[in-house]
């Protein structure tokens, strides 16, 4: 019986869904927004600034040594008490040293992922700079080798005559 019963409710949502009107959104209009595949100049260009790299990377770097200089004082304080209080008898101790590992383990972690971010923030900073360098190198040959063309035949930015004109296709 109840297997029947989920059927018929499978069959029902089914039905349901096939008479229902509905939307579905494949991609969006192509007025300035989401261009849909095939367009992929559409979504723009990221752009960061080396002095934007530096700042965040300085902020994860600053907050980091904080953590370690301000984070970590309650940990050797908070062990010891929490042995003081278990030699005692106070079941507190217990509690405080859970707290206290806790504590240890959740700062670790934020100080781990303060470094990577200052890390990744200093390494990407010089891997753009190399390429932004590089591309600067590449462009600025292929302008002194096109000026050098230029400077042989002919006055220098303007066509070499040695070419010719250019010929006039038919058009058919």
């Amino acid at each position: 019986m109840a297997w029947d019963e989920w059927e018929q409710l499978k069959a029902d949502a089914l039905q349901r869904q096939q008479n229902s009107t509905r939307m579905q959104v494949n991609q969006a209009d192509g007025g300035g927004g989401f261009g849909g595949p095939g367009r992929p100049g559409s979504y723009g260009d990221l752009k960061v600034s080396n002095g934007g790299l530096t700042k965040i990377g300085k902020a994860a770097f600053e907050l980091y040594n904080q953590l370690w200089d301000k984070a970590r004082v309650s940990v050797p304080s908070s062990d010891s008490a929490a042995a003081d209080l278990s030699k005692q008898g106070f079941a507190l101790g217990a509690g405080l040293k859970h707290v206290s590992n806790r504590w240890e383990k959740q700062l670790a972690s934020l100080m781990d992922a303060c470094a990577h971010i200052s890390n990744h923030m200093r390494v990407t900073k010089k891997l753009h700079g190399d390429d932004e360098d590089y591309i600067q190198r590449q462009m600025s040959s292929i302008a002194v080798l096109d000026a050098g063309f230029d400077e042989r035949v002919g006055v220098p930015g303007r066509k070499n005559s040695i070419y010719g004109e250019p010929s006039k296709k038919k058009e058919e």
